[in-house]
């Protein structure tokens, strides 16, 4: 290959090269919008039209040089058409086009085109030598050609032009950069690919016409990777690509048979297709990151507000444990007084109001306690039992006998068995009696007749305390999940008031004492049983 020939075909190579890796990162980036589809296509027809350049001087007949130029002028049409649409839809995402775009731009730049394979652009080759056209005869379609071309870049610079005007400042640095290299490769494209062979019969120069796209490559490329138009943020590994690409296309060159040059070429488009995958697949990594540091922001932030909410919410607790409990220990207060005539005697539907009143305000204090001790557990703040000796035995008569006036009304049989008169444990004993309290006061819910029965077990090294109904007991599925916060048997709890926290408390309270609580039933309608055991 002689100098000027290399220097031709590295000139194309480097410009095939560079359009490539643009066109296909820009839009792989967002194939959705239509200013990227638009540039795609726009580098697709630099390639074609790069290559028919370098095709015009590879013949040794001026016949099928000739064709070979009419169709690169057809190109050139198409060239300019996409440039122009560029500017266009620049840089929107979504563009409708208007009918004259449609009816009128499209129909003419099509048939201008097909023009430019006639003889009526370019009739025959005058002089040939060398395996060069130096002389064309043009025909009257020249000046349409001519007119067209001139036309659509004046008009997309001018639109360019004025949106940079009118651009924010950002915005206008980026425009500015992609205005000046339009500017510098349409004006050497005018010059020396249109003036020159076309009205002064001087061809020599169009053999150069690749190097004349490299400043609208460059000042673009720029654009998007520095200043990161269009969201392309992979800027090392393209430049990584195009250097590798062009290192393949040096050994290309260097060739020396035409086997070694197909062998290279071959080499050269595989490297610059891998190329273009490693560019899209590192864009995917790095899109990723981009989003995990988005969510990581996002989840942050939500943490922030969730620890707001948790404040306000221990805020309200605070509220509710001394604003609510404290003044319904009082009504509870004077409700027992007027029920047990410290005042005054009292007539007995007065007496049972009262006792009506107290059995309200003992279920409001049971379920401000409940949503309490749920948050504390939440929260890890569970109080840690205060282990002292207590008599478990009288603890449990204590209860039994509290709750007889409740199972007396629904006509229950409530009874206690103890093979002793005391049994002492460690134990926190507010918060056993709170275990109790909640699975007794269950079991008289839950039975419509018969009995409940309160039994304490010594089993040596710990106490089985269990509450055995004659109720409306259990299906093995709900046995499953009883202990689980807000559960309750969906088929009595329109009948049976509560909250679905009572079990679930107990459990905690029973496993911070190093205890065990089930419950067993024998299936729906015969019964329930609840054991909690304790180590002594």
């Amino acid at each position: 290959m002689s100098s000027l020939g290399n220097l031709d075909l590295l000139s194309v190579g480097v410009a095939i090269a560079a359009s490539a890796i643009l066109g296909f990162i820009v839009f792989l980036s967002n194939k959705k919008s239509v200013t990227n589809r638009t540039l795609f296509f726009f580098t697709i027809e630099s390639i074609f039209w790069n290559i028919f350049n370098y095709l015009i001087f590879q013949f040794s007949t001026p016949e099928k040089a000739l064709i070979i130029l009419r169709f690169h002028v057809f190109f050139v049409v198409w060239y300019c058409f996409l440039l122009f649409q560029l500017f266009y839809v620049f840089p929107e995402e979504k563009k409708a086009f208007p009918k004259w775009y449609n009816f009128f731009l499209l129909p003419v730049v099509t048939l201008v085109s097909i023009l430019t394979l006639t003889p009526f652009t370019f009739a025959k080759v005058l002089e040939f030598s060398n395996g060069h056209i130096q002389k064309v005869l043009n025909g009257w379609g020249i000046f349409i050609f001519g007119a067209t071309v001139v036309s659509l870049i004046v008009a997309g610079l001018l639109i360019l032009l004025r949106k940079t005007m009118s651009a924010n400042a950002t915005e206008k640095n980026q425009f500015r950069l992609i205005l000046i290299g339009t500017s510098i490769t349409f004006s050497l494209h005018i010059a020396f690919n249109l003036i020159f062979p076309a009205f002064l019969d001087n061809p020599n120069l169009i053999i150069y016409g690749a190097i004349f796209t490299f400043p609208f490559i460059i000042f673009t490329a720029y654009a998007i990777l520095k200043l990161r138009l269009l969201g392309v943020k992979v800027i090392a590994t393209e430049i990584l690509t195009f250097f590798i690409t062009v290192v393949s296309l040096a050994q290309l060159i260097l060739a020396t048979t035409l086997t070694e040059r197909i062998f290279r070429f071959g080499i050269f488009l595989l490297v610059l297709g891998f190329g273009i995958l490693l560019i899209r697949s590192v864009r995917k990594e790095v899109e990723q990151r981009e989003r995990l540091e988005i969510l990581t922001k996002d989840l942050e932030a939500a943490n922030a507000k969730l620890k707001e909410l948790d404040a306000q919410r221990a805020e309200w607790l605070g509220f509710a444990s001394h604003q609510v409990k404290s003044p319904m220990a009082v009504v509870k207060g004077y409700a027992q007084l007027i029920m047990d005539g410290t005042y005054n005697p009292v007539s007995e539907k007065a007496k049972e109001t009262a006792g009506k009143i107290k059995e309200k305000v003992d279920d409001l204090i049971t379920l401000v306690s409940n949503y309490i001790n749920v948050s504390k557990i939440d929260e890890g703040k569970l109080e840690t039992p205060k282990l002292n000796p207590i008599d478990i035995v009288k603890l449990l008569r204590d209860l039994v006998e509290g709750e007889k006036i409740v199972a007396k009304k629904r006509n229950l049989v409530l009874t206690f068995e103890s093979l002793g008169p005391s049994l002492i444990i460690k134990a926190d004993e507010e918060k056993i009696r709170q275990v109790a309290q909640n699975l007794i006061d269950n079991a008289l819910k839950y039975t419509e007749k018969g009995f409940v029965n309160v039994k304490l077990e010594d089993k040596g090294p710990s106490v089985l305390i269990s509450i055995t109904d004659s109720g409306r007991g259990m299906s093995p599925t709900l046995i499953g999940r009883l202990f689980n916060r807000y559960i309750r048997d969906e088929k009595t709890s329109k009948e049976v008031q509560g909250t679905g926290l009572g079990l679930f408390i107990a459990k905690q309270i029973v496993l911070a004492h190093n205890g065990e609580i089930w419950a067993e039933s024998d299936g729906e309608g015969k019964g329930s049983r609840f054991y909690f055991r304790l180590p002594k």
